[in-house]
């Protein structure tokens, strides 16, 4: 397992994230794709730490492993990201002003995430026995 460390502390932080397109349009084209691998890396150089691990597409959503810091929350990221890809998309492809013509958007306002992790059993499995061996342990003496 591959952790970052920070000034004060270690972590791994990794997001499955899904956007999906306004009215579930399918403008994700194959040259929308290329373009979209290309630019949402580079919208997140003001934020250090935030990487896209991998990125996936379907006609009408993107799914992301995306990996960030606790010090951002990942509201703050997808609203970064959204924002100015949608606005980087409607720059580059004008013929988005046809398939959004009363609005300026390309993404839906919501997303899904979810953590990428060890396994929860994995977890529970572990802190479990971290309890037993510290209780069996007695660093700290029986009042009596």
């Amino acid at each position: 397992m591959e952790v970052t460390y920070s000034s004060h502390g270690v972590y791994k932080l990794e997001y499955h994230v899904i956007w999906v397109t306004k009215y579930r349009r399918r403008i994700l084209k194959p040259f929308v794709e290329e373009y979209l691998r290309k630019v949402l890396p580079k919208r997140l150089r003001s934020m250090p730490g935030v990487s896209i691990e991998t990125i996936g597409f379907d006609h009408d959503h993107l799914h992301m492993v995306i990996v960030i810091p606790p010090k951002y929350s990942i509201a703050a990221v997808m609203g970064e990201l959204k924002g100015r890809s949608a606005s980087h998309m409607r720059k580059a492809f004008s013929w988005l002003s046809k398939v959004y013509w009363k609005e300026n958007v390309v993404w839906s306002p919501g997303y899904f995430v979810s953590s990428v992790g060890v396994d929860e059993h994995i977890i529970r499995r572990y802190v479990g026995v971290l309890s037993t061996v510290f209780n069996s342990l007695s660093l700290v003496p029986a009042h009596s």
